[in-house]
């Protein structure tokens, strides 16, 4: 006969036995998901990871072929995104004074504007009437780089006897010397006028603001947007490496943004101050190129010293010249690169300058633009991976114990 009393424990019983089972199945495909011992493990867990490679190389030439189709018409969106990365520091600092989002993104990129309309307006028409005159100038310099030329080979013919000199190395620097003065001029011309061409005002003036300004907008809502699409056994790592990634670029782009502003300021003032002609647009583009690494004082170097050969009538200009960029290099890589760079960058200069070279050969400016954060992402990417490789038995499994030589029979 069936005791009343024991009711509610048999119901519990049976209450606890129902809600096992789906547990216990749960259990099961989640092992069978991680590689569980299961008939259906190994056959679910290959089709996630192939799902997963699936699913990378299908983002990557999907990727490759977007930047590939839309690459002239994703410059003004892609300038507009890092104008937005620049200045959402800045904007959360107004949020959080107690500013709207909308609010705080509008006067960040007006006073962006205010100080981009500024630097147009003091140095643009001293930009191009230096322009101008170079070009009025360059035959006169080019005269006075082969009488120069000239001269020091008199002098040292003098110095060393006539055989020192042949009469061929002197017709080639008479032939010579003010034709390179006339490439590096043409190069620099050309360099110019395909860089307005490139930027494409129209565009560059009309959409970047506006796509800077929705993007800064609305900023937070697409970092939480994307983070909510992570996968969620990766979510963590995923994080991990986006935030380091973002400590690399955020780090480089401030200090580096500081150099040029700092280099261009020192070479336009000084190369002036010692009587260049056109020590300002020079400096400015020696300082304003220093995100190159090397590239910015090498090419604003020889542009100074082909002018200086061409203005002055004797080495003491040109030497002076040269210290002045002398100084600029110790300046940069003793005080200013340990100062705002430091060891928080982890972007070598010659993978920066290959990531450069690389960008713009790909896709022109629009790689030039790329270039930089596609560094920063792959150097962590190959970081995470040779830590993990360090750290796998692959790395630290020991070599196996030799065999004991067999006895001689």
């Amino acid at each position: 006969m069936l005791d009343l009393g024991m009711m509610p424990a048999m119901m519990e019983r049976i209450s606890a036995e129902r809600e096992e089972v789906p547990r216990a199945a749960s259990k099961d495909n989640h092992s069978g998901e991680g590689g569980a011992t299961g008939a259906d493990g190994p056959q679910a867990a290959g089709t996630t990871r192939l799902q997963r490679l699936t699913a990378g190389v299908g983002l990557l030439i999907a990727s490759w072929l977007a930047l590939r189709l839309f690459a002239p018409v994703l410059l003004p969106f892609v300038a507009g995104a890092g104008i937005a990365y620049f200045l959402d520091p800045l904007t959360n600092r107004l949020t959080r004074l107690g500013l709207p989002r909308t609010l705080a993104a509008l006067l960040m990129l007006i006073a962006v504007a205010a100080l981009t309309l500024a630097f147009i307006l003091l140095f643009y028409p001293l930009i191009v009437s230096q322009i101008g005159a170079l070009l009025a100038r360059l035959p006169g310099y080019v005269q006075q780089v082969r009488a120069l030329a000239i001269a020091t080979l008199d002098n040292v013919q003098q110095r060393f006897g006539p055989e020192f000199v042949s009469t061929r190395l002197r017709e080639l620097v008479a032939g010579q010397a003010g034709a390179m003065l006339s490439v590096v001029a043409s190069a620099l011309s050309q360099v110019i006028g395909s860089g307005f061409a490139l930027f494409n005002v129209l565009s560059l003036l009309l959409v970047t603001p506006v796509a800077a300004f929705y993007l800064l907008r609305d900023w937070p809502r697409l970092v939480a947007r994307i983070d909510s699409w992570l996968p969620r056994r990766y979510a963590t790592v995923i994080r991990l490496q986006v935030r380091e990634v973002d400590r690399i670029l955020s780090a480089w782009l401030r200090g580096q943004a500081l150099c040029c502003v700092i280099l261009a300021f020192y070479y336009a003032s000084v190369l002036s101050a010692v009587g260049l002609d056109f020590g300002l647009i020079v400096g400015l583009m020696s300082g304003l190129l220093s995100f190159i690494p090397y590239v910015g004082s090498i090419t604003g170097s020889l542009t100074a010293i082909a002018l200086a050969a061409g203005q002055f009538h004797s080495w003491s200009g040109v030497l002076t010249v040269e210290g002045v960029f002398l100084v600029g290099q110790t300046l940069e890589g003793y005080v200013l690169y340990p100062r705002f760079l430091g060891d928080r960058v982890e972007l070598h200069a010659l993978w920066v300058i290959f990531a450069l070279l690389a960008g713009g050969a790909a896709f022109g400016f629009l790689g030039v633009l790329l270039a930089v954060p596609m560094a920063a992402v792959i150097g962590v990417l190959c970081r995470f991976w040779l830590d993990r490789y360090l750290h796998s038995p692959l790395y630290l499994e020991p070599p196996p114990h030799p065999q004991p030589p067999e006895a001689a029979p």
